[in-house]
C-alpha cells in the first residue's frame, strides 16, 4: 500500500429513500475530498447523488462520470477505463475519493468494473467498499413479504434480457428476485409462468421514491411505460 495515495470508497446509497443510507455511508460521504457518481452520456444527472443529497455538504466537490448505458461493449469499456483514470488521478494526489452507486455497492454495480481496473493499474491504492441496502430488500419490506424461510433458497438474477437468465435454471429455487425488469416484460412473465411462479409474483417500481407502485399482478407491468427502477419478487409459495 502506498501511503501517499488516498483511499477509494465505494458507497451504496440504497434503494431510493434518503433515510436508508447507513450511518457509515453518511460519515464517509462527509469525510472524502471528492465525490464521483455515474451519469448517462446524454446528461449530467445522477440519481445516486439525488438520493444522497440531504447528507452531502453544499460545499462538496461532486463530479459526474459519463457511462455508456447501451449494449456497445467497446464503448462501455473505453468509458470505464477513462473514468477509472480520472478517479486514480485524484487518489494519486493523496485525496480520499468516494464513488456513489444505487442500491448495494457490489450488486449489479458500475463500481465493480471500476475497482477491477484500478486494482490492475495501481494495486497499491486502498479500496473500501461500504454496502448499501439493495432494492429487493426494500421492496420486500414495503410488502411485508419474507424473502426466504426455513431451508428455502433465493435466486437473484437480471431481467435485462427478458426471461433468459431465469430459464437457465432448470430446477428453479423457491424464491426469485428479478432485477432490471424495465424491458421485455412479456418474455419475463412467460418465463415466470414456465417456472410455475407467475401466480405468486409481485412487482415494485420506484421503491421508496415518489411514484412508487406495487403490482399484485405482474402482467400489469406489460401495460406500463418501462421504468428502470422496477423489479419482481416471485415465490413458489406465497403465504
Amino acid at each position: 500500500m502506498n501511503p501517499s495515495t488516498g483511499t477509494f470508497y465505494g458507497i451504496g446509497v440504497g434503494p431510493g429513500d434518503p433515510e436508508l443510507l447507513t450511518l457509515k455511508a453518511v460519515r464517509v460521504i462527509n469525510h472524502v475530498d471528492v465525490i464521483f457518481a455515474a451519469s448517462s452520456i446524454k446528461n449530467r444527472h445522477s440519481l445516486a447523488v439525488e438520493i444522497a443529497r440531504p447528507h452531502i455538504s453544499e460545499h462538496a466537490d461532486i463530479r459526474m462520470l459519463p457511462f455508456q448505458m447501451s449494449n456497445n461493449e467497446d464503448e462501455k469499456e473505453t468509458l470505464w477505463d477513462e473514468n477509472a483514470r480520472m478517479i486514480m488521478a485524484e487518489l494519486e494526489q493523496g485525496k480520499n475519493v468516494a464513488f456513489l452507486t444505487l442500491g448495494d455497492v457490489l450488486t449489479y454495480s458500475t463500481y465493480g468494473y471500476l475497482i477491477r481496473i484500478i486494482q490492475q493499474k495501481n494495486p497499491g491504492i486502498p479500496i473500501r467498499s461500504i454496502p448499501g441496502i439493495p432494492s429487493y430488500l426494500a421492496a420486500a419490506s414495503r410488502m411485508n413479504m419474507p424473502l426466504v424461510e426455513g431451508e428455502e433458497s433465493l435466486l437473484i438474477t437480471s431481467g435485462a434480457r427478458g426471461g433468459k437468465a431465469l430459464r437457465k435454471f432448470s430446477g428453479c429455487p423457491e424464491n426469485v428476485v428479478l432485477l432490471k425488469t424495465y424491458r421485455h416484460m412479456k418474455d419475463i412473465n412467460d418465463a415466470l409462468a414456465e417456472a410455475g411462479l407467475l401466480k405468486n409474483s409481485r412487482g415494485v417500481s420506484r421503491c421508496g421514491r415518489k411514484g412508487e407502485k406495487i403490482f399484485e399482478d405482474v402482467t400489469d407491468l406489460e401495460k406500463q411505460k418501462p421504468d428502470y427502477w422496477s423489479l419482481i419478487i416471485a415465490k413458489q409459495n406465497l403465504k
